[in-house]
């Protein structure tokens, strides 16, 4: 059985889906301070915080071959306001799970990291190998998390992979689980939520960015594409039995502008546009070089911008009764 921690989340509740769906039994951990039980509609639900000793009960009821480590705040911006919390929840915490893993003798770990463990990258598009200067704390807090886990898996009997992901988008094409993120950061749903006119507007922070059209650019890859991939890394750990480190993305990058205007031509409607101050802590440009997943796990990432939006405007449809 493989233990889903943040598993009512967004990335969370669609890996556990996709689990489900491959054969996997599934215990999912979550203390629902971001996520919705609602979401968990697929194997086993346990209301835990996965930072207290509490936790040893679910493995004790459970036979848990591995865990998909999802629990973790994630907004930039709040990372800088709040360092301490993301500290604690993303670093501290992890190191709690890992004791309790010990513990019971799990040894497989997969790790839901960031592009934001780079900072601003020294090349375009960004391999594994490259030097890790986050300039946030929430890119220092998945940086020292996946120390952690180097230094835990030298002591023997315990292999991790760290998927370093980019931006993660759309949503689940059944529209059984999908992007609810309260408050909403993550730029296509806001996108959205000017589209449907539930925002004024939508803003761009900052327009001097050094890329082709001033604006920042990411790389975007379908939440679906995500969960796959996070099944390819545990059957990686079970076939292989070693450590490692992928980078999850498309491999392609799309500006703020540009994500604004597929959301205009997905939805058929017109909003408008904002521009603002540049936030602290976004870097010009992050785009993956996935090549090393896509060699060494056969992984391949399925769906393109257009369809990222599509499944998430379907979504967003649903959960606004359009």
């Amino acid at each position: 059985m493989i233990l889903v921690t943040g598993g009512a989340g967004y990335i969370g509740s669609h890996t556990n889906k996709a689990l489900n769906q491959a054969g996997y039994e599934t215990v999912v951990v979550d203390n629902l301070c971001k996520g919705y039980e609602t979401f968990v509609k697929w194997g086993n639900f346990e209301d835990y915080d996965f930072g207290s000793g509490d936790l040893r009960e679910v493995f004790e009821k459970y036979d848990i071959d591995g865990v998909i480590h999802f629990a973790a705040f994630s907004s930039v911006a709040e990372s800088v306001e709040l360092p301490q919390k993301y500290f604690k929840n993303n670093y501290k915490n992890t190191l709690n799970l890992l004791k309790i893993m010990r513990e019971f003798g799990v040894d497989k770990f997969i790790l839901s990291s960031t592009a934001a463990v780079y900072g601003n990258p020294e090349k375009i598009p960004i391999t594994e190998d490259q030097e890790l200067k986050p300039i946030n704390p929430y890119g220092h807090s998945k940086w020292i998390t996946e120390k952690a886990l180097e230094r835990e898996a030298e002591k023997g009997d315990f292999n991790y992979v760290s998927l370093r992901y980019f931006n993660a988008a759309g949503c689940d094409f059944d529209c059984e689980v999908g992007e609810l993120h309260d408050p909403e950061t993550h730029l296509i749903p806001l996108v959205l939520d000017a589209a449907i006119g539930k925002r004024d507007s939508i803003s761009i922070f900052g327009t001097d960015y050094d890329t082709p059209d001033g604006t920042c650019i990411r790389d975007y890859i379908h939440v679906n594409d995500l969960a796959s991939a996070h099944i390819a890394a545990y059957e990686y750990l079970c076939e292989k039995g070693e450590s490692n480190i992928f980078n999850l993305g498309n491999g392609q990058g799309y500006s703020v502008r540009e994500i604004i205007d597929m959301c205009k031509k997905v939805t058929g409607r017109d909003f408008d546009v904002e521009i603002a101050d540049r936030r602290e802590g976004d870097p010009d440009i992050l785009i993956a070089d996935a090549s090393k997943i896509r060699n060494e796990l056969g992984w391949q990432p399925k769906y393109d911008l257009e369809c990222i939006v599509s499944s998430a405007w379907k979504w967003h449809q649903k959960i606004n009764n359009i």
